[in-house]
């Protein structure tokens, strides 16, 4: 009985980690360019009983942490600041808290108290020269396919642009990436990929998240009932258990 009750506490613990997961994913459902987070691989590890294999078996995280590429749902906001990646592509940024470089999908930028375009998570976008972009005051700003900022200054005439830098952005072509510990998306090696500014951007609008909300809480339910029956399984290996000495007890009297 004891393998039962092993094997029903092993699958609930990595439902317990699935609900995790699924949380995480719709915790972040209206965030802009998130990336949904996806069970990462798994190997199976093995008890040992002296110097013998034991059939008692355990799911073990071996892989790193996976998230699914899909493109998030496009939003036309017409704010101007507002910037999509509209095919395969990622922005390039500093985390505010001083960890390394990161890849991102969130384009809602605006322009900080120091004068540099950040996103919406305070994370500063940088150039195609991996530096900050600083932007002077202006009356209108105008965002490129290829990415360069093109603004009318304060101090000059209307209808007079002038260059502010390049959004910096990659493919990460043949890179494997992952999400790290903060969440944020890098290349396994940790290095950033070079920028190569093949991304096509369009101002005005706005990425998504990828989550879906429907399939996100139909799969809340299913790992309840996965759960459930886990219990359940649990509940049973004790009845068989309690049978089965009644029974020895009896067979002494």
């Amino acid at each position: 009985m004891d393998r039962m009750i092993h094997t029903a506490l092993n699958s609930m613990h990595n439902l317990s980690e699935l609900q995790k997961i699924n949380a995480q994913n719709m915790t972040n459902m209206s965030v802009p360019g998130f990336r949904k987070d996806l069970w990462g691989q798994a190997g199976s590890g093995y008890l040992q009983s002296g110097q013998e294999p034991s059939a008692r078996a355990f799911a073990l995280r071996s892989g790193e942490s996976e998230f699914s590429y899909q493109i998030g749902t496009m939003d036309p906001t017409g704010i101007e600041t507002d910037v999509a990646i509209v095919d395969d592509g990622w922005f390039l940024v500093q985390p505010p808290d001083g960890t390394p470089p990161a890849l991102s999908r969130r384009g809602d930028f605006s322009v900080n108290a120091d004068g540099f375009l950040v996103n919406g998570s305070g994370e500063t976008v940088l150039s195609d020269a991996l530096t900050p972009i600083a932007i002077p005051p202006y009356r209108e700003i105008q965002i490129t396919q290829i990415g360069e900022i093109l603004i009318n200054p304060q101090a000059a005439e209307v209808g007079q642009f002038v260059s502010a830098g390049f959004i910096g952005t990659t493919t990460a072509a043949g890179v494997p990436l992952i999400k790290s510990e903060d969440a944020r998306i890098r290349a396994v090696d940790g290095t950033l990929p070079a920028p190569d500014q093949i991304a096509h951007l369009q101002q005005g609008m706005l990425e998504g998240s990828n989550v879906n909300a429907v399939e996100e809480l139909v799969y809340t339910i299913e790992l309840q009932r996965r759960f459930e029956m886990s219990v359940k399984f649990i509940e049973s290996a004790k009845q068989i258990d309690q049978a089965a000495a009644q029974i020895m007890r009896i067979a002494q009297e």
